[in-house]
């Protein structure tokens, strides 16, 4: 039986390019890359030198901090590259792929007969443990903490975003074996929440809690899950998981092999057939974004959705945890005394000036022009219209920026991520950076108190 949760706050960005539900075999990259900032709250050990061979599977580097964590390779080949910054920061690693593909085997796991401290060591060891997630400070699990919860969102409302109904279409063995063994990672309950309509395989899952949930964005993200079913006080863990990373933590426990395979949505209105493309965890975005074609020289590829994702290059390389990469227009155009005039082709909450709300369902071609430039925060009460977690956003927003940990810490800021603060950021009429304040006020906090 599930528990339905309707969220009333929120905004749909309907926008052009949604990919099609079809998928086809992206080609095979030469050249893959592991971005070290994807792994937030980690200290990268090296275990392999530069011009090394390496299988799909094999360790890479480990966490400084906990040695037991370690990060593998998504696939077989030569580690062509480690590029270092400022105090020989490892920013990023590259593997020359081997045309014929080999992995390391692990063996069968049997989480039946398994311990949790059994499955926390093999997960550790095997390179899954970083699809892992905790909330406070939204960065990899620490392996030593109890969570009160593990929570896993497959309702997606992130505009162009993959849909994960379609993507998780005959994996519900892998799907199962995951479940399973993180339930015996957590004395709580593992929350799975998906749409009230959805098809989902994760709907026939056993040992969950299983939510529907309804509304506008945000209401697929995670973090308004959280706030709604079991909100998180100070002291207290949640885990979370997204449901693609599920796949891979389940096929490697069912067939001892770790395979980054990644379902990915090609979206956005550059793009002329916008669909999904079967590919690898850090392969290169040229290799499927111009199978699809674009429509001119003059787009941004974004990885990841466009509220959340991050600007790259075609010739970028998909990121760890991502499954959508959107390629609009660029928004380089001015638009003289743009302010003054009525508004069609837009998306506002407000209606001064803009009809986006007469026609609710209209889809959108929107660049990345901001349409306005860096201001002090204006009190308008518009993100709380967008903001349904039980927190006062703008406040929390400027305790963050003036460091001020007590107030971050009485305003909320153990609930959030920085993706809880993507729509504000979007409807912001201050052009603040929203997600990158959040960010900087985590890791403050995690740097001072955890």
């Amino acid at each position: 039986m599930s528990k339905d949760i309707r969220i009333r706050k929120g905004l749909n960005i309907n926008l052009v390019g949604a990919a099609e539900q079809t998928t086809s075999k992206a080609v095979l990259s030469n050249v893959y890359a592991l971005n070290l900032n994807d792994f937030y709250g980690i200290t990268p050990k090296m275990l392999v030198k530069e011009g090394a061979e390496v299988k799909a599977g094999e360790t890479l580097f480990y966490n400084k901090n906990n040695e037991a964590m370690m990060f593998v390779s998504p696939v077989s080949g030569e580690l062509v590259e480690i590029n270092r910054g400022a105090r020989r920061r490892i920013l990023s690693l590259k593997i020359l792929a081997d045309k014929s593909q080999s992995a390391i085997d692990h063996g069968v796991f049997d989480v039946s007969k398994a311990t949790s401290k059994e499955i926390k060591a093999h997960l550790l060891k095997t390179g899954c443990w970083p699809f892992i997630k905790q909330r406070p400070y939204d960065i990899i699990a620490n392996p030593d903490a109890n969570p009160k919860s593990i929570f896993i969102s497959g309702y997606t409302t992130a505009p162009l975003a993959a849909e994960s109904d379609y993507i998780l279409q005959g994996k519900e063995k892998e799907l199962q074996a995951a479940i399973s063994a993180l339930g015996k990672l957590t004395p709580g309950k593992v929350h799975v929440s998906v749409g009230t309509k959805s098809n989902s395989p994760l709907v026939g899952l056993k040992g969950i809690e299983l939510h529907k949930v309804s509304g506008p964005h945000p209401a697929g993200l995670v973090g308004t899950q959280i706030n709604r079913i079991d909100p998180i006080n100070k002291g207290e863990v949640v885990w979370t998981v997204t449901p693609q990373d599920l796949v891979i933590i389940g096929e490697l426990l069912l067939t001892g092999k770790f395979n980054a395979e990644r379902i990915v949505a090609l979206a956005g209105s550059s793009v002329k057939t916008p669909k999904y493309y079967k590919t690898i965890i850090g392969a290169e975005i040229a290799t499927f974004l111009y199978g699809s074609g674009v429509k001119d020289d003059d787009f941004r590829v974004i990885n990841g959705d466009v509220l959340t994702g991050a600007k790259s290059r075609p010739d970028g390389h998909l990121g760890y945890f991502n499954n959508t990469v959107t390629a609009i227009p660029e928004g380089d155009d001015y638009e003289f005394f743009g302010w003054t005039r009525p508004v069609f082709n837009k998306i506002s909450t407000t209606r001064a000036l803009t009809f986006s709300w007469i026609q609710p369902n209209k889809k959108y071609d929107l660049n990345t022009n901001t349409n306005g430039e860096h201001r002090a925060f204006v009190v308008t009460g518009q993100y709380e219209e967008v903001f349904p977690l039980d927190i006062y956003p703008m406040q929390l927003l400027k305790a963050c920026m003036v460091k001020d940990l007590d107030e971050m810490e009485q305003l909320g800021l153990y609930e959030v991520a920085p993706e809880d603060f993507s729509l504000t950021e979007f409807i912001c009429i201050s052009k603040q950076p929203h997600q990158k304040i959040i960010r900087e006020g985590l890791d403050l906090l995690y740097k001072e108190i955890g």
